[in-house]
Protein backbone atom coordinates (compact mmCIF):
# COMPACT_ATOMS: atom_id res chain seq x y z
CA UNK A 1 0.00 0.00 0.00
CA UNK A 2 1.24 3.46 -0.85
CA UNK A 3 2.21 5.72 2.03
CA UNK A 4 -0.79 7.79 3.17
CA UNK A 5 1.23 11.00 3.40
CA UNK A 6 2.53 10.57 -0.15
CA UNK A 7 -1.00 10.01 -1.49
CA UNK A 8 -2.30 13.02 0.42
CA UNK A 9 0.44 15.23 -1.04
CA UNK A 10 -0.25 13.94 -4.56
CA UNK A 11 -3.96 14.70 -4.22
CA UNK A 12 -3.20 18.23 -3.01
CA UNK A 13 -0.74 18.72 -5.89
CA UNK A 14 -3.20 17.57 -8.55
CA UNK A 15 -5.95 19.76 -7.06
CA UNK A 16 -3.61 22.75 -7.32
CA UNK A 17 -2.84 21.88 -10.94
CA UNK A 18 -6.56 21.57 -11.70
CA UNK A 19 -7.16 25.09 -10.38
CA UNK A 20 -4.46 26.42 -12.71
CA UNK A 21 -5.75 24.60 -15.80
CA UNK A 22 -9.32 25.69 -15.04
CA UNK A 23 -8.19 29.31 -14.72
CA UNK A 24 -6.25 29.07 -17.99
CA UNK A 25 -9.29 27.59 -19.70
CA UNK A 26 -11.45 30.53 -18.57
CA UNK A 27 -8.85 33.08 -19.68
CA UNK A 28 -8.54 31.39 -23.08
CA UNK A 29 -12.33 31.40 -23.46
CA UNK A 30 -12.45 35.15 -22.82
CA UNK A 31 -9.60 35.83 -25.28
CA UNK A 32 -11.12 33.48 -27.84
CA UNK A 33 -14.29 35.55 -28.16
CA UNK A 34 -12.35 38.69 -29.07
CA UNK A 35 -9.90 36.85 -31.34
CA UNK A 36 -12.71 35.02 -33.14
CA UNK A 37 -14.62 38.25 -33.73
CA UNK A 38 -11.49 39.90 -35.15
CA UNK A 39 -10.77 36.94 -37.46
CA UNK A 40 -14.34 36.74 -38.72
CA UNK A 41 -14.53 40.51 -39.23
CA UNK A 42 -11.43 40.46 -41.44
CA UNK A 43 -12.67 37.72 -43.76
CA UNK A 44 -15.15 39.80 -45.87
CA UNK A 45 -12.49 42.45 -46.56
CA UNK A 46 -9.87 39.83 -47.44
CA UNK A 47 -12.26 37.98 -49.74
CA UNK A 48 -13.36 41.18 -51.50
CA UNK A 49 -9.79 42.42 -51.83
CA UNK A 50 -8.73 39.10 -53.36
CA UNK A 51 -11.71 39.20 -55.74
CA UNK A 52 -10.72 42.65 -57.02
CA UNK A 53 -7.07 41.64 -57.28
CA UNK A 54 -8.07 38.48 -59.12
CA UNK A 55 -9.90 40.54 -61.72
CA UNK A 56 -6.97 42.91 -62.17
CA UNK A 57 -4.47 40.05 -62.36
CA UNK A 58 -6.59 38.27 -64.97
CA UNK A 59 -6.77 41.41 -67.13
CA UNK A 60 -3.01 41.91 -66.99
CA UNK A 61 -2.39 38.25 -67.85
CA UNK A 62 1.10 37.61 -69.19
CA UNK A 63 1.84 41.25 -69.98
CA UNK A 64 5.49 42.24 -69.98
CA UNK A 65 4.53 45.25 -67.86
CA UNK A 66 3.09 43.04 -65.11
CA UNK A 67 4.61 43.79 -61.66
CA UNK A 68 7.32 41.42 -60.46
CA UNK A 69 5.23 40.49 -57.43
CA UNK A 70 2.64 39.06 -59.83
CA UNK A 71 4.79 37.63 -62.60
CA UNK A 72 7.56 36.37 -60.33
CA UNK A 73 11.23 36.03 -61.15
CA UNK A 74 10.70 33.36 -63.77
CA UNK A 75 12.13 30.73 -61.44
CA UNK A 76 11.08 28.76 -58.35
CA UNK A 77 14.55 27.64 -57.31
CA UNK A 78 14.67 29.42 -53.94
CA UNK A 79 11.66 29.19 -51.64
CA UNK A 80 10.96 31.24 -48.51
CA UNK A 81 8.63 29.65 -45.95
CA UNK A 82 7.01 32.12 -43.53
CA UNK A 83 5.94 29.93 -40.60
CA UNK A 84 3.62 31.65 -38.11
CA UNK A 85 3.05 30.04 -34.70
CA UNK A 86 2.44 31.22 -31.14
CA UNK A 87 4.82 32.62 -28.54
CA UNK A 88 3.40 30.38 -25.81
CA UNK A 89 2.69 26.69 -25.49
CA UNK A 90 -0.02 24.72 -23.63
CA UNK A 91 -2.30 24.85 -26.67
CA UNK A 92 -2.46 21.22 -27.73
CA UNK A 93 -1.25 20.38 -31.22
CA UNK A 94 -1.76 23.90 -32.61
CA UNK A 95 1.92 24.75 -33.14
CA UNK A 96 2.97 21.19 -33.97
CA UNK A 97 0.40 20.88 -36.77
CA UNK A 98 1.54 24.11 -38.46
CA UNK A 99 5.22 23.15 -38.16
CA UNK A 100 4.48 19.64 -39.45
CA UNK A 101 2.87 21.06 -42.60
CA UNK A 102 5.80 23.43 -43.12
CA UNK A 103 8.32 20.59 -42.63
CA UNK A 104 6.58 18.36 -45.16
CA UNK A 105 6.58 21.22 -47.69
CA UNK A 106 10.27 21.94 -47.02
CA UNK A 107 11.22 18.28 -47.35
CA UNK A 108 9.36 18.03 -50.65
CA UNK A 109 11.14 21.11 -52.00
CA UNK A 110 14.53 19.82 -50.90
CA UNK A 111 13.81 16.45 -52.52
CA UNK A 112 13.18 18.33 -55.77
CA UNK A 113 16.62 19.95 -55.52
CA UNK A 114 15.33 23.41 -54.53
CA UNK A 115 16.69 25.73 -51.89
CA UNK A 116 14.63 26.42 -48.76
CA UNK A 117 14.79 29.44 -46.46
CA UNK A 118 12.60 29.78 -43.38
CA UNK A 119 11.38 32.94 -41.66
CA UNK A 120 9.63 32.20 -38.35
CA UNK A 121 7.01 34.31 -36.59
CA UNK A 122 6.53 33.07 -33.04
CA UNK A 123 8.95 31.33 -30.68
CA UNK A 124 7.32 27.89 -30.64
CA UNK A 125 7.68 27.38 -34.38
CA UNK A 126 11.30 28.49 -34.33
CA UNK A 127 12.13 26.13 -31.46
CA UNK A 128 10.68 23.13 -33.30
CA UNK A 129 12.21 23.98 -36.67
CA UNK A 130 15.67 24.50 -35.17
CA UNK A 131 15.94 20.77 -34.54
CA UNK A 132 15.84 19.71 -38.20
CA UNK A 133 16.16 22.93 -40.24
CA UNK A 134 18.58 25.10 -38.25
CA UNK A 135 20.70 25.75 -41.35
CA UNK A 136 17.65 27.00 -43.26
CA UNK A 137 16.48 29.62 -40.73
CA UNK A 138 17.15 33.12 -42.08
CA UNK A 139 15.15 35.29 -39.71
CA UNK A 140 12.74 35.49 -36.80
CA UNK A 141 9.98 37.90 -35.80
CA UNK A 142 9.40 38.15 -32.03
CA UNK A 143 5.74 38.85 -31.16
CA UNK A 144 6.17 38.54 -27.37
CA UNK A 145 5.44 42.20 -26.69
CA UNK A 146 2.37 42.34 -28.95
CA UNK A 147 -0.70 42.33 -26.73
CA UNK A 148 -3.26 43.08 -29.43
CA UNK A 149 -2.67 42.44 -33.12
CA UNK A 150 -2.82 45.36 -35.51
CA UNK A 151 -2.28 45.86 -39.23
CA UNK A 152 1.02 47.55 -38.39
CA UNK A 153 2.35 44.24 -37.06
CA UNK A 154 1.55 42.58 -40.39
CA UNK A 155 3.12 45.49 -42.30
CA UNK A 156 6.37 45.01 -40.39
CA UNK A 157 6.54 41.33 -41.37
CA UNK A 158 5.49 42.12 -44.95
CA UNK A 159 8.20 44.78 -45.23
CA UNK A 160 10.83 42.24 -44.19
CA UNK A 161 9.56 39.70 -46.76
CA UNK A 162 9.30 42.29 -49.56
CA UNK A 163 12.79 43.64 -48.85
CA UNK A 164 14.18 40.12 -49.12
CA UNK A 165 12.32 39.63 -52.41
CA UNK A 166 13.61 42.93 -53.82
CA UNK A 167 17.13 41.89 -52.82
CA UNK A 168 16.73 38.67 -54.81
CA UNK A 169 16.96 36.36 -51.80
CA UNK A 170 14.10 34.10 -52.95
CA UNK A 171 11.73 33.38 -55.83
CA UNK A 172 8.62 32.03 -54.10
CA UNK A 173 7.19 32.81 -50.65
CA UNK A 174 4.63 30.62 -48.89
CA UNK A 175 2.77 31.51 -45.71
CA UNK A 176 1.93 28.87 -43.06
CA UNK A 177 -0.74 29.40 -40.40
CA UNK A 178 -3.87 27.74 -38.97
CA UNK A 179 -7.34 28.60 -40.21
CA UNK A 180 -9.83 28.86 -37.34
CA UNK A 181 -12.96 26.71 -37.78
CA UNK A 182 -14.12 26.20 -34.19
CA UNK A 183 -12.76 25.43 -30.72
CA UNK A 184 -11.81 21.86 -31.61
CA UNK A 185 -10.80 22.36 -35.24
CA UNK A 186 -7.95 24.51 -36.54
CA UNK A 187 -6.74 23.58 -40.03
CA UNK A 188 -3.09 24.28 -41.03
CA UNK A 189 -2.87 26.28 -44.27
CA UNK A 190 -0.14 26.89 -46.84
CA UNK A 191 -0.76 30.04 -48.91
CA UNK A 192 1.54 31.32 -51.65
CA UNK A 193 1.91 35.09 -51.30
CA UNK A 194 4.80 35.75 -53.76
CA UNK A 195 4.27 35.59 -56.68
CA UNK A 196 0.71 36.61 -55.87
CA UNK A 197 -1.79 33.86 -56.61
CA UNK A 198 -5.51 34.62 -56.85
CA UNK A 199 -8.39 32.32 -57.62
CA UNK A 200 -10.43 33.55 -60.56
CA UNK A 201 -14.05 34.00 -59.49
CA UNK A 202 -17.19 35.24 -61.13
CA UNK A 203 -17.10 38.21 -58.82
CA UNK A 204 -13.62 39.17 -59.94
CA UNK A 205 -14.61 38.89 -63.59
CA UNK A 206 -17.59 41.16 -62.96
CA UNK A 207 -15.31 43.76 -61.42
CA UNK A 208 -13.11 43.72 -64.50
CA UNK A 209 -16.08 44.03 -66.82
CA UNK A 210 -17.83 46.91 -65.06
CA UNK A 211 -14.92 49.21 -64.33
CA UNK A 212 -12.13 50.94 -66.23
CA UNK A 213 -9.07 51.66 -64.13
CA UNK A 214 -6.88 54.75 -64.21
CA UNK A 215 -3.96 54.58 -64.15
CA UNK A 216 -3.43 51.22 -65.86
CA UNK A 217 -4.09 47.87 -64.25
CA UNK A 218 -0.33 47.29 -64.10
CA UNK A 219 0.24 50.52 -62.16
CA UNK A 220 -2.61 49.75 -59.75
CA UNK A 221 -1.32 46.23 -59.17
CA UNK A 222 2.17 47.53 -58.51
CA UNK A 223 0.71 49.64 -55.68
CA UNK A 224 -1.78 47.09 -54.33
CA UNK A 225 0.29 43.90 -54.45
CA UNK A 226 2.56 44.89 -51.50
CA UNK A 227 -0.61 45.67 -49.56
CA UNK A 228 -1.93 42.28 -50.62
CA UNK A 229 1.09 40.61 -49.00
CA UNK A 230 0.47 42.55 -45.77
CA UNK A 231 -3.26 41.75 -45.91
CA UNK A 232 -2.57 38.02 -46.31
CA UNK A 233 -0.14 38.10 -43.37
CA UNK A 234 -2.57 40.09 -41.21
CA UNK A 235 -5.39 37.67 -42.01
CA UNK A 236 -3.09 34.77 -41.12
CA UNK A 237 -2.12 36.39 -37.82
CA UNK A 238 -5.79 36.90 -36.88
CA UNK A 239 -6.70 33.33 -37.82
CA UNK A 240 -3.70 32.10 -35.81
CA UNK A 241 -4.72 34.13 -32.77
CA UNK A 242 -8.23 32.67 -32.75
CA UNK A 243 -6.90 29.16 -33.43
CA UNK A 244 -4.36 29.43 -30.60
CA UNK A 245 -6.97 30.43 -28.02
CA UNK A 246 -9.40 27.79 -29.26
CA UNK A 247 -6.73 25.10 -29.05
CA UNK A 248 -5.61 26.29 -25.59
CA UNK A 249 -9.19 26.34 -24.31
CA UNK A 250 -9.73 22.77 -25.54
CA UNK A 251 -6.37 21.56 -24.17
CA UNK A 252 -6.95 23.10 -20.73
CA UNK A 253 -10.47 21.67 -20.61
CA UNK A 254 -9.04 18.21 -21.28
CA UNK A 255 -6.32 18.77 -18.68
CA UNK A 256 -8.91 19.84 -16.10
CA UNK A 257 -11.02 16.75 -16.77
CA UNK A 258 -7.98 14.47 -16.55
CA UNK A 259 -6.94 16.09 -13.27
CA UNK A 260 -10.44 15.45 -11.88
CA UNK A 261 -10.25 11.79 -12.84
CA UNK A 262 -6.80 11.48 -11.29
CA UNK A 263 -8.03 13.06 -8.06
CA UNK A 264 -10.91 10.58 -7.90
CA UNK A 265 -8.57 7.62 -8.47
CA UNK A 266 -6.06 8.85 -5.90
CA UNK A 267 -8.83 9.49 -3.37
CA UNK A 268 -10.10 5.93 -3.78
CA UNK A 269 -6.56 4.60 -3.35
CA UNK A 270 -6.05 6.82 -0.29
CA UNK A 271 -9.28 5.61 1.32
CA UNK A 272 -8.40 1.97 0.66
CA UNK A 273 -4.92 2.42 2.12
CA UNK A 274 -6.32 4.24 5.14
CA UNK A 275 -8.89 1.50 5.68
CA UNK A 276 -6.17 -1.15 5.44
CA UNK A 277 -4.07 0.66 8.06
CA UNK A 278 -7.05 0.90 10.42
CA UNK A 279 -7.87 -2.79 9.89
CA UNK A 280 -4.28 -3.80 10.66
CA UNK A 281 -4.29 -1.72 13.83
CA UNK A 282 -7.53 -3.35 14.98
CA UNK A 283 -6.13 -6.82 14.30
CA UNK A 284 -3.04 -5.98 16.36
CA UNK A 285 -5.16 -4.70 19.25
CA UNK A 286 -7.41 -7.76 19.22
CA UNK A 287 -4.44 -10.11 18.94
CA UNK A 288 -2.76 -8.38 21.89
CA UNK A 289 -5.94 -8.59 23.98
CA UNK A 290 -6.32 -12.32 23.26
CA UNK A 291 -2.67 -12.92 24.20
CA UNK A 292 -3.32 -11.45 27.64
Amino acid sequence: MANLKVLKNRIASVKSTRKITKAMQMVAAAKLRRAQEAAEASRPYTERFNAVMSGLAASVGGSDAAPKLLSGTGSDKVNLLVVMTSERGLCGGFNTNIVKKAKLHAQQLLAEGKEVKILTVGKKGRDQLKRDFADHLVGHVDMTEVKRLSYADAQGIAKDVLNRFDAGEFDVATLFYANFVNVVSQIPQAQQIIPASFEETGEGDAVTTLFDYEPSEEAILADLLPRGVATAIFSGLLENAASEQGARMSAMDNATRNAGEMINNLTIEYNRSRQAVITNELIEIISGAEAL
